[in-house]
């Protein structure tokens, strides 16, 4: 499940459940349809409620990356359990978004 919230220049996507093949495919058309709507300049995905994630998921998160790259945008992906973030690590993700493990505080600064 995906709860999309736009503010400002920023379009928060708040996912649940499972991210694998059977579900990248509908969170995809729903943030693709929201993000030419309303062109943020950020792209924030909250992994608070994500239980699990598959290759679909580094799939999702690369495509969005590209079409935000495209918009003069960028992605940070937020509050990802430390399972999560070993595999966005492991596909090299982290080398081209901000990645904020569990428990990490929010730092508009640091960029």
């Amino acid at each position: 499940m995906i709860t999309l919230t736009n503010e400002k220049e920023k379009l928060t996507a708040a996912i649940t459940g499972e991210i694998d093949h059977h579900s990248a495919r509908s969170i995809r058309e729903e943030i693709d349809a929201n993000l030419k709507r309303s062109l943020p300049k950020e792209l924030v995905f909250d992994f608070s409620g994500v239980t699990f994630m598959d290759s679909s998921g580094i799939g999702l998160l690369m495509g969005r990356y590209k079409l935000l790259c495209s918009m003069g945008g960028k992605i940070v992906v937020r509050q990802v359990r430390p399972q999560i973030a070993r595999v966005l690590k492991l596909s090299g993700m982290n080398k081209l978004i901000r990645i904020e493990e569990e428990g990490e505080e929010e730092n508009e600064d640091s960029e």
